[in-house]
């Protein structure tokens, strides 16, 4: 059952109150290398991410904020450690959303100086508990950082925020621990109606990642409980985007790009279907409509065993057929089968 949420916006983009799961990123580059975060920014953008986040750490990242924003065409976050300051000014300068992490932002003055300026200027905040540096306190009070210490650092800040009349924001719960998490916001989801942002923290390496992600995050949303994620990988954040997909393609909750499907190959397979899948991902990379498309390698039971797919090509030594909903269409030689693959896709695709 979909988790009833208030509706809140980052930039022109709805969170919560019914609106789709939202994709998001971060980058990895040093803001004030302007150059750099945008071109990042834009690959993010193609690859499907609807907001972006970036660290800021210094005045230099505040300063280069407006000069990002005006090249992008997605709501930008900052992200603010430390640093209540920074926070402010970033505000001043027009970011879409804060991110704040009530576990070293400090007390409830600088919080409440954040607040008074995000009123100020209708912008959205994330409180960002983490399990890594949660409130000393509470460290002490749950004996670590444990799924109730998290839930309890979140609720005080909530209640607080809510105290100053501020109402325009979401939630985080990460871990490193995928049951931590899953534990964490199923407790939060009880008792607050906010929107969740979804994550797992210091996933590892894309592997490692998609596995712990689709794990906790599909768990969770598959119980209707958050409406917007991050999947967080030890490099290029555009993996973040289409393991993110991926997630949600497969719980049915997005439908966004190609839906590539393939065999495993075993003895019967007479065709390099490995290099053949390679190419097609590739090629297709970058196709925003729903498709599903499938390279099989077994001309006799690959079109039975992908009869769902949209379009696909099946391959035998030397030639190779293309086929629709698991019907044939016409013979194709082996060395044709990508490139007719292609045509066909693009024929439906933009």
């Amino acid at each position: 059952m979909l988790r009833k949420t208030r509706a809140i916006f980052v930039g022109n983009v709805q969170i919560g109150g019914g609106a789709p799961v939202v994709v998001q990123s971060m980058t990895t580059t040093y803001p004030a290398d302007i150059k750099a975060t945008v071109a990042q920014i834009k690959r993010l953008e193609k690859a499907g991410c609807e907001i972006i986040r970036v660290a800021v750490p210094d005045e230099a990242a505040v300063e280069a904020i407006p000069q990002i924003k005006r090249q992008i065409s997605i709501p930008l976050i900052a992200d603010i450690h430390f640093d209540y300051k920074l926070a402010v000014k970033a505000l001043k300068v027009g970011v879409d959303g804060i991110r704040i992490n009530p576990g070293n932002i400090g007390g409830k003055e600088k919080i409440k100086s954040i607040v008074e300026v995000a009123k100020e200027y209708q912008t959205a905040i994330r409180i960002g508990v983490n399990s890594g540096s949660l409130e000393k306190k509470l460290l002490k009070e749950y004996g670590g950082p444990t799924p109730e210490a998290m839930v309890a650092s979140a609720l005080k800040t909530a209640s607080f925020l809510e105290d100053l009349g501020f109402f325009n924001f979401k939630i985080s719960l990460k871990s490193s621990r995928v049951l931590d998490t899953i534990s964490a916001y199923r407790n939060l989801a009880k008792k607050l109606d906010y929107p969740f942002h979804l994550g797992i923290t210091e996933a590892g390496l894309p592997l490692s990642s998609a596995v712990k992600s689709a794990i906790a995050l599909g768990t969770l949303l598959q119980e209707g409980i958050g409406e917007t994620i991050r999947i967080s990988v030890t490099g290029d954040p555009v993996i973040e985007i289409k393991i993110a997909y991926e997630i949600l393609r497969s719980l049915g909750l997005r439908q966004r790009g190609i839906d590539l499907i393939s065999c495993p190959t075993c003895g019967r397979c007479q065709i390099d279907l490995i290099k053949l899948v390679e190419e097609v991902e590739k090629e297709l990379d970058g196709i925003k409509t729903p498709l599903k498309v499938a390279v099989m390698g077994c001309v006799v039971n690959g079109p039975g065993e992908a009869k769902e797919a949209d379009i696909g090509i099946a391959g035998g030594k030397g030639i190779g057929i293309l086929f629709k909903k698991g019907k044939l269409v016409k013979k194709v030689k082996e060395k044709d089968l990508v490139r007719v693959l292609i045509e066909e896709v693009k024929k439906y695709a933009h």
